[in-house]
């Protein structure tokens, strides 16, 4: 029985990229379902004017799951040989964490750079609280990619954690954010995947624009 995952805009919904990339990296066989930026639900996820959202939404076996993080450890646990976390118990443990982390937190950032694929904004302006949850992301990396060794935040093999901070790498891309050296070449590692790029190529051949997320800035 193939799997079906309901995603919403490739460009813009950043919880979407991560359920997507959690199935690709857990080397599930899964057919698409879009629905329409249209759709009052979906533009409530992309204008965060919901606390809670249903998509992604993953159709395995019979089983529905949906929130981004709920749908990690069904794979992991579906697909313990794709190493979705870590196996050090510590590791493991820690993993979770900053996931965790990322899915309730950094509603700044989230507000202040929304996620846009297509955008490019040269020396843009950050919020004084933007910037408070980018030192917060930034030291989160610095921490795992020094603890684990990089190139990945729990050393050579992606995890969950990957996943959950992918979209944040792609809008310090949009957003020109200044990084130091290690979470540069973090960034570089995770735009470069192939998962992204198939993503990213995919993103710019939508045609739909949502107008409250393609303000001048």
């Amino acid at each position: 029985m193939t799997a079906t995952l309901t995603i919403s805009s490739k460009n813009y919904s950043s919880w979407s990229l991560r359920g997507w990339l959690l199935c690709r990296l857990a080397g599930l066989d899964f057919e698409e379902k879009r629905v329409s930026p249209d759709d009052p639900a979906t533009r409530a996820e992309l204008l965060l004017l919901s606390p809670s959202f249903l998509v992604p939404a993953l159709e395995h076996d019979g089983i529905k799951v949906w929130d981004t993080l709920a749908i990690a450890e069904y794979l992991n646990e579906t697909f313990p040989d794709a190493g979705l976390l870590p196996e050090d118990r510590k590791a493991r443990a820690h993993c979770r964490a900053i996931s965790g982390e990322m899915h309730s937190g950094f509603a700044n950032l989230r507000g202040s750079l929304p996620m846009n694929l297509k955008a490019r904004h040269q020396g843009f302006r950050l919020w004084a609280g933007a910037q408070g949850d980018i030192d917060r992301v930034t030291a989160i990396w610095r921490d795992c990619l020094r603890g684990y060794g990089g190139p990945y935040l729990f050393g050579d093999a992606i995890s969950v954690a990957d996943a959950m901070y992918a979209p944040v790498c792609a809008r310090f891309h949009t957003y020109d954010v200044k990084l130091d050296a290690d979470c540069s070449d973090y960034v570089k590692h995770i735009l470069a995947l192939p998962q992204m790029v198939e993503w990213t190529t995919a993103a710019w051949t939508e045609p739909e624009e949502v107008q409250e997320l393609e303000v001048e800035f």
